[in-house]
């Protein structure tokens, strides 16, 4: 198979927090196979399309969301935004609570129990939380104002505390014991749990799982290599590491025209 021709300057890659591990694989592997060089960056979608709008020179832009790159597509110099991943959400608990997912309702609204969250507007997987609020909401009448109002916005803010050097977000947030259930990607939440084995995790029931799907976009102005690395990750070698780390597939090409 022929590549296209390699860019003598690193392709630059803004990538969703959640999707660290398995970009920097697909895109070590892609550089191995081509010979491409890449930078890659991780933070929280909202924020970085607020740092592409800035002027930052990123060449392919992959979010936890559609919005953020539609956002840029509708500007005019970034390519239609596909589906390439989908996740979705999961309660991860500290170890005194054991609960089930028909019991996870009534957990959240506990007012003895504190809910972290992400950061909506900046980063998606706050905005998903906020959607899940919302179902539950029809499960539970006034379920929203009390969620919206407990929830801790501890991460993928513009001023969220870092966790330190080496540390997974989430897992450093719980092992801080800075929320006793966080609402966060299935993905984060079995990180989590590798790195602090006694966290579990809860799935979310049907009425109020709320699904995400990640958006990949190209400046319309990059190096083919660009576009060469966005087309690589719906491949089915990349597809296999995302699924590695606990994503979901996304629609066929058919059903996302």
């Amino acid at each position: 198979m022929s590549h296209p021709p390699l860019s003598a300057d690193p392709i630059s890659v803004v990538a969703a927090g959640s999707l660290r591990d398995a970009m920097t694989e697909i895109a070590r592997a892609h550089e191995a196979r081509t010979g491409q060089k890449f930078t890659l960056s991780f933070a929280a979608s909202g924020l970085l399309r607020e740092r592409i709008e800035k002027g930052e020179a990123t060449q392919v832009f992959a979010s936890a969301d559609m919005g953020h790159p539609q956002r840029l597509a509708d500007g005019g110099s970034w390519g239609m935004p596909r589906v390439f991943a989908r996740n979705q959400l999961c309660a991860l608990t500290q170890a005194n609570l054991n609960l089930t997912p028909d019991r996870l309702l009534d957990a959240l609204l506990d007012p003895a129990i504190r809910l972290g969250a992400s950061t909506p507007n900046a980063d998606p997987a706050g905005d998903y939380a906020w959607a899940l609020f919302r179902r539950a909401d029809a499960v539970r009448v006034g379920a929203y104002d009390i969620l919206e109002r407990k929830a801790l916005q501890l991460t993928g803010g513009p001023t969220s505390p870092k966790a330190p050097a080496g540390r997974g977000t989430y897992a450093w947030v719980m092992d801080q014991g800075q929320a006793d259930i966080f609402l966060t990607y299935c993905t984060n939440a079995v990180a989590a749990q590798a790195e602090v084995p006694r966290l579990k995790i809860v799935a979310v029931p049907p009425d109020l799982q709320v699904y995400a799907d990640y958006g990949l976009t190209v400046r319309r102005a990059s190096h083919p290599a660009a576009q060469a690395f966005a087309d690589a990750l719906l491949a089915p070698s990349a597809q296999a590491v995302f699924a590695r780390y606990g994503f979901d597939s996304p629609p066929s090409p058919r059903a996302q025209k």
